[in-house]
């Protein structure tokens, strides 16, 4: 193997790594690949480069498929009448999830990758919204103490079951975890109107820096899901998301008459794969990190990193 390629395929590596780790966790994939790039560069043409960072992000969402195939499958076996109907019924949520996205992002992409795609863009989304984090977990965790989220969930949500009631029942796990991530606990318990509501928060993602798994995620505390669930619609929504971006983005590739070369079809396989496993890992710590923890440590890390590339491109350039 030629020692060039070599290089090449580690450099691929690296950015199948961090974009398998940043995907999901919601510090920004964005704000990590401009650091990264500075240091990491391709040895491809800039079309190919732009196109790389989006279809790579099919590997990652192949995890989501994959850990979450069951959840999503209507036709498996396992899974009564009713369950199928309800996962029928959280495909037309996230359906209308995405609706924002569709409708807003499509045609602006390409004005917000030309003109936003900026480092200084970048580090003040990053340092935003990372306060935001911090602002609302706080704001949720005065509302725990007050005892509000046992009184407003709607009745018949799974949160009506009172953690007292659940430690009555032996279910003391249950009830520590509902205590300390409180909110809609099911998909079954977010309404049409909820869903198109947390839809409209990822079409802030469209701004370099935000995070897609952030702006969800955050659309989802404010409004009343439980830190699983919001990280589950998260992913849920980034399925056709990201396989129509992916679609979108090779389609535009191909028509401006470029073509893979046998290396860059491998570094693209490369990459894809790297996120893919790396993307399964993330994604298994994230969900374990906040079933006794809360955001606000992605909050802190995100406001550090906006601080470090401000540092950074105005020390260095």
């Amino acid at each position: 193997m030629d020692l060039s390629f070599l290089i090449e395929l580690v450099k691929t590596v690296i950015l199948g790594v961090v974009e398998g780790v940043t995907e999901w966790l919601p510090v920004s994939s964005t704000g990590h690949l401009i650091l990264v790039e500075e240091f990491v560069k391709l040895d491809v043409s800039r079309d190919f480069w732009d196109m790389f960072l989006v279809v790579i992000q099919l590997g990652a969402i192949l995890a989501i498929c994959v850990l979450y195939f069951t959840k999503l499958n209507p036709w498996a076996r396992s899974k009564t009448p009713e369950e199928r109907s309800e996962t029928w019924r959280t495909w037309g949520k996230i359906i209308v999830g995405i609706i924002p996205a569709a409708v807003i992002g499509i045609p602006l992409n390409d004005f917000m990758e030309e003109h936003l795609s900026t480092w200084q863009v970048v580090s003040v989304a990053l340092i935003v919204y990372g306060i935001a984090f911090i602002v609302i977990e706080t704001w949720r965790a005065r509302r725990i103490r007050s005892g509000y989220y046992a009184a407003a969930m709607p009745r018949g949500a799974h949160f009506a079951d009172t953690p007292e009631a659940l430690r009555r029942e032996g279910r003391a796990e249950e009830a520590d975890r509902m205590e300390s991530d409180p909110g809609l606990q099911s998909m079954s318990d977010v309404s049409w109107a909820r869903a198109l509501g947390i839809g409209c928060f990822q079409v802030l993602s469209l701004v370099p820096g935000t995070s897609r798994s952030g702006s969800t995620i955050i659309g989802g505390l404010l409004l009343g899901t439980s830190r699983t669930l919001a990280a589950e619609f998260s992913f849920y929504m980034a399925i056709p998301v990201m396989f129509g971006a992916s679609a979108l983005r090779l389609v535009k590739y191909f028509a401006a008459g470029n073509a893979f070369s046998g290396a860059e079809a491998a570094i693209l396989l490369v990459g894809m794969a790297v996120a893919f496993a790396t993307s399964i890992l993330s994604v298994k710590f994230l969900m374990r990190f906040i079933r006794t923890n809360d955001f606000r440590p992605f909050g802190v890390y995100r406001i550090v990193l906006g601080v470090v590339v401000i540092a950074y491109f105005l020390l260095a350039h």
